[in-house]
């Protein structure tokens, strides 16, 4: 009896093995599964393979400004004005084309819904109208961020094995794109176990391939591979492809100030912020600190599959000394990139360094400059707009039309050689031997940015302090522009009232009806409340911007409901009454960044 009951389990243990053998033959062969080489879905090492082949939607923000999902081609966009239709990646280089097409101008960009976009899980869903697009974009990291990792690839193709609870084999697969790997891992439960067939290459930003044969092995790879190049989640857009030639051109063409330096993550701007740097072709760097100080060293650089590499050594600027990446090139500016957070942003100087001081003064002599833009930490401050300023031999006045200052001026450069423009109303604070102070005295010490024929940007150092000047000829009877006359004959024909005012949809018509506007002479603009009510100053001016567009200035102050009123605004249309044929309807447009829209301001005559 004991010999039957031993023979009986013997039989099914043998019967088990092979049942559990012939299950196993339907699958490829694979090593004996461990603890080391199976992990469950919701692992630490299932998540950095889940953010490695998520969709990367970064490389469209310059269209949605989000890089945790995607649009989904074809789509129509309307860029300035101009309907093009995006058919693939190389398309948003044309709308990158148009806004470059005139610098400093407003771009705006409207997507024509609706559209479909597909997020990091390569899941869909449809978009019907801007609110939608833009309640998603806010969900994403602050920023421009998302949680892929874009710095190490996978090379396909990969197998992957699953198992039940008791380490099983019950599947397999063979993935060949992120989006397969990235969709098998979104269909498991978090409790699935999984196997990978090692060994699996992948390759890094800068083409490095690296082979893994373990799961531990592939978590460091990722781990450290996460900080090792610059995502560019950012909505920057100029992420133009360049040859050695054309960088080694563009670095030697012109000085470049530093703007940004991060050195092993940690944030090292103040120190350099504004150092100059001048390439030479002989491979020598010369670097001015801001007190003029020489810093001298080298530079080379080298192509790879993956982009230029620019090498720079310094005994002091020990920060430099890395072979950066360049990954970058837009116009005027260069970013450069390292492994570990590494960073360097350069910006061109080529019009404000060692240029004759006599050029700008001459330039300034010329005509009028209207103040554009005043800014502080980035805040536009309107009070100034308008404003007009006069270079003679004798002085330089500052005048709204209706108060005038005077004060003195002069050319000058800085320890490194950038143009300075000083300017004096009142005594100058740093003169030993002026009279005593004067509390309504104004010193500044404007440094130039950018130099053009038609406009000027200073900025004040070591502050955040920005001016824009705008050249106005009025006096020129070589170059009478009759658009500007005719705007501004018409507003100066009568008085005029506010017959709409919108801010994108929200129509504020009725705060502006007490109110009737007069464009008088010397850029005056009197704002009269009721028929007999108190009148109060503003200035105007119709001008032809530098960028060639049609231009109403009105400054009518920086209080009340008025100051809503203070814009550069851009001039749209002009219309006549039926009857009597004459112009009496203006409107004017200004693009408003805070809610995406333009605000539209309508005048009548009365």
């Amino acid at each position: 009896m004991k010999n039957v009951f031993k023979y009986s389990v013997f039989s099914l243990l043998f019967m088990a093995t092979l049942m559990v053998t012939s299950c196993q033959e339907e699958f490829e062969e694979l090593p004996q599964p461990d603890e080391q080489q199976t992990i469950m879905a919701s692992s630490s090492t299932a998540l950095l393979i889940e953010k490695t082949t998520s969709n990367d939607g970064s490389y469209d923000n310059i269209v949605d400004g989000a890089s945790c999902f995607a649009l989904n081609f074809p789509y129509t966009v309307e860029v300035n004005g101009i309907e093009i239709t995006i058919d693939s990646r190389e398309d948003l280089h044309v709308i990158e084309e148009i806004f470059d097409a005139i610098e400093d101008d407003v771009d705006v960009l409207e997507i024509i819904f609706p559209i479909t976009i597909t997020f990091s899980d390569f899941s869909e869903e449809v978009i019907n109208n801007k609110e939608e697009l833009r309640a998603l974009a806010e969900g994403c990291i602050e920023g421009g961020d998302d949680d892929d990792i874009e710095c190490i690839d996978f090379v396909y193709p990969i197998t992957l094995y699953t198992f039940d609870i008791n380490e099983q084999q019950t599947g397999s697969v063979t993935v060949n794109s992120d989006r397969e790997l990235r969709l098998f891992f979104k269909g498991l439960d978090d409790d699935d176990l999984i196997s990978i067939d090692f060994p699996v290459t992948l390759e890094l930003y800068d083409g490095t391939l690296v082979t893994v044969r373990t799961n531990a092995e592939l978590a460091a790879a990722i781990e450290n591979a996460k900080e090792a190049c610059d995502e560019d989640d950012d909505n920057d857009y100029n992420d133009d492809d360049f040859t050695l030639e054309r960088f080694n051109n563009l670095i030697t063409e012109c000085p470049w100030l530093v703007n940004e330096v991060q050195r092993d993550a940690i944030n090292q701007t103040d120190q350099y912020f504004e150092y100059l740097m001048n390439f030479t072709e002989d491979g020598a760097v010369t670097v001015k600190d801001r007190l003029g100080n020489v810093l001298n060293g080298t530079w080379s650089t080298r192509i790879t599959d993956h982009g230029v590499l620019v090498n720079l050594e310094f005994d002091v600027l020990v920060d430099f000394n890395l072979e950066w990446f360049v990954y970058e090139i837009e116009p005027g500016k260069i970013k450069l990139y390292a492994e570990g957070g590494n960073r360097i942003i350069l910006r061109s100087v080529c019009d404000v360094y060692n240029e004759d001081p006599n050029t700008l003064r001459e330039i300034l002599r010329e005509c009028a400059w209207v103040i554009k833009k005043v800014k502080n930490n980035g805040v536009e401050i309107d009070r100034l707009l308008g404003y007009e300023f006069k270079f003679m031999a004798e002085g330089v006045t500052l005048s709204n039309g209706v108060n005038t200052s005077t004060g003195s001026w002069e050319i000058t450069t800085n320890a490194q050689g950038r143009l300075v423009m000083a300017l004096t109303f009142g005594e100058d604070p740093n003169d030993p031997d002026r009279l005593d102070p004067n509390p309504n005295e104004i010193y500044f010490e404007w440094l130039l940015s950018d130099l053009r024929n038609d406009r000027l940007k200073f900025d004040i150092e070591g502050t955040a302090y920005e001016l824009i000047l705008q050249r106005v000829c009025e006096d020129a009877p070589n170059t009478p522009d009759g658009d500007v006359l005719e705007i501004r004959n018409v507003m100066m024909g009568g008085e005029w009232i506010v017959a709409q005012y919108k801010e994108g949809e929200m129509d504020e018509t009725q705060n502006y009806m007490p109110f009737t506007f007069g464009f008088g002479a010397e850029h005056v603009m009197s704002i009269t409340t009721g028929q007999t009510g108190v009148t109060q100053a503003g200035v105007w001016r119709v001008l032809r911007n530098s960028e060639g567009k049609l231009k109403v200035y009105l400054n009518a102050g920086v209080e009340g409901d008025l100051a809503e009123l203070t814009d550069d605004w851009d001039f749209d249309d002009m219309t006549k009454d039926e009857i009597t044929m004459e112009y009496n309807r203006i409107v004017l447009k200004s693009y408003n960044d805070t809610n995406a829209s333009y605000d539209v301001l309508v005048f009548e005559k009365l």
